[in-house]
């Protein structure tokens, strides 16, 4: 998103389009593709929604070869790359489309070709990147996003981008507690300081830096400018608190401590540290990256595997149902929890990251992340989430314990199953490749696991009629939000 002017230097393939929205108004916007880095998995076009009304086969953005577009195509790119970034606390609603127009500090990661764990972890570095920390469990992230001497990490123009270290297995979620209370420790610190300087130094910025409240983009950049200000007022001052105020003066800024990694880690290796970290009431965020299966070590069953899949250590199905992971957590009461599928839902899984981000305590958001030993074309990704959620298999929800009294904390945020599990089984070769074992194993394995997925909807729709109060008396816990 740019002025229009800017065009005027623009290569002449470059392509742009009247921004329409109030927020940017008069704005050109252009979507561009990295040509050298495209890896041709092909779901952009797949997700594209504009067509040649006169010849539908054809969108707004369609697969050709690669080699007669790339010299224009690399000068275009590199155009767009000096164009100024949108301005962050411009939009009035950070909805999906303004988002899609704040730069990721995430790209180039080397993922398989279709990835969907990828899009989750570029949403999380455009809505909160140049303020994050990343306790990254081993596993598929942990390679693509730290597989040295490269990192798709990035910074932004002012050198600030998401801080991000990798642990193992089963430490990863004590391991970002430990951010959390070094971040904490930090700006606990930085207050002390900048209370006993307070003398010496105008008092208006002082009150002003304790009393951010940094809900919103620009009362963040908003204490960014404060932060500033403060540390060039110290420069002057050589006394020991000054000094050390000014090394940590940017704790003042609020950070976010996101704790990601795959099923594996979550649901097995690490899920009783994982248990441990939620149950503290601090303020971490976790991201689960759902693929159902051991991606990265070549595909054995996890705890998160569902009934009648084979993988692994399964090769005649997975007898026993999919751990509910977001249910266990809701039973603490004081978590935030989410089950979210970026190709069914977009704009839900945006929700759900805003809210897990804002809430002032742990959150746990379970992301459905379609995977190469799934078996199927990954271009297909968005449309087997579809699937997955109209097929009951992957109910959409949000449990927010804020919502008190006579409000409802668990909303489901899809509807019944309007599809049967069959449909959404038939296209994997997870599920497919059970039929070799005879038509009647295949069967049995297929009826039970309808059985599960109505099951499971019955219980999240029962949650979702009770208030906070009754919510509270199921689940065995007390009402009320965080520690």
């Amino acid at each position: 998103m740019y002025p229009p002017d800017l065009l005027a230097a623009a290569p002449p393939t470059f392509k742009s389009g009247e921004f329409r929205g109030a927020d940017f108004a008069g704005s050109r916007f252009t979507i561009q593709v990295a040509p050298e880095d495209c890896t041709g998995c092909s779901l952009c076009v797949m997700a594209c929604p504009a067509k040649d009304k006169s010849n539908p086969s054809r969108k707004s953005i369609n697969m050709l070869a690669q080699e007669p577009l790339r010299d224009a195509e690399r000068a275009n790119f590199e155009f767009f790359l000096g164009l100024p970034e949108a301005d962050r606390s411009k939009p009035r609603v950070l909805d999906v489309k303004s988002t899609q127009f704040f730069e990721p500090l995430f790209e180039y990661s080397g993922a398989c070709a279709g990835c969907g764990e990828t899009p989750y972890i570029k949403l999380l570095t455009q809505l909160f990147g140049d303020r994050i920390l990343i306790a990254n469990a081993t596993g598929c992230s942990s390679i693509y996003g730290g597989n040295l001497p490269t990192t798709p990490y990035t910074t932004n123009r002012d050198g600030r981008g998401p801080g991000w270290s990798n642990s193992l297995f089963e430490d990863n979620a004590e391991f970002g507690l430990g951010m959390r209370l070094a971040v904490d420790g930090q700006r606990d610190f930085a207050r002390l300081l900048l209370k006993r300087l307070a003398g010496r130094l105008p008092e208006v910025l002082v009150s002003s830096l304790l009393a951010a409240q940094e809900n919103t983009e620009a009362a963040i950049a908003a204490q960014r400018v404060r932060v500033g200000e403060l540390k060039s007022l110290l420069l002057g001052d050589d006394s020991p608190d000054a000094r050390s105020l000014s090394q940590i003066a940017d704790a003042l800024v609020r950070k976010s401590v996101w704790i990601v990694g795959g099923d594996g880690w979550a649901y097995d290796i690490g899920y009783g540290g994982l248990d441990h970290v939620l149950s503290t009431g601090r303020d971490v965020n976790v991201l689960v990256l759902d693929t159902e299966v051991y991606s990265n070590t070549g595909g054995q069953q996890s705890k998160a595997t569902p009934l009648g899949a084979a993988a692994k250590f399964a090769v005649a199905g997975k007898r026993t149902g999919k751990k509910d992971l977001g249910l266990m957590a809701m039973t603490y009461g004081h978590v935030y929890v989410a089950r979210v599928a970026f190709g069914a839902k977009d704009h839900q899984t945006l929700k759900a990251f805003q809210e897990a981000e804002a809430y002032p305590g742990p959150s746990l958001i379970i992301a459905y992340s379609p995977c190469i030993a799934h078996g199927y074309d990954l271009a297909f990704g968005g449309e087997q989430q579809k699937l997955a959620v109209d097929s009951g298999v992957w109910p959409l929800y949000r449990f927010d314990p804020r919502r008190g009294g006579e409000e409802h904390p668990f909303v489901l945020d899809s509807g019944p199953p309007k599809l049967p599990v069959a449909r959404y089984r038939a296209n994997e070769n997870r599920f497919r490749i059970l039929e070799g074992m005879g038509k009647d194993p295949a069967l049995d394995l297929a009826a039970a696991a309808q059985r599960e997925v109505d099951r499971q909807y019955r219980l999240y729709a029962s949650l979702a009629t009770l208030t906070a109060s009754g919510a509270a008396e199921t689940l065995g816990k007390p009402e009320g939000g965080p520690a």
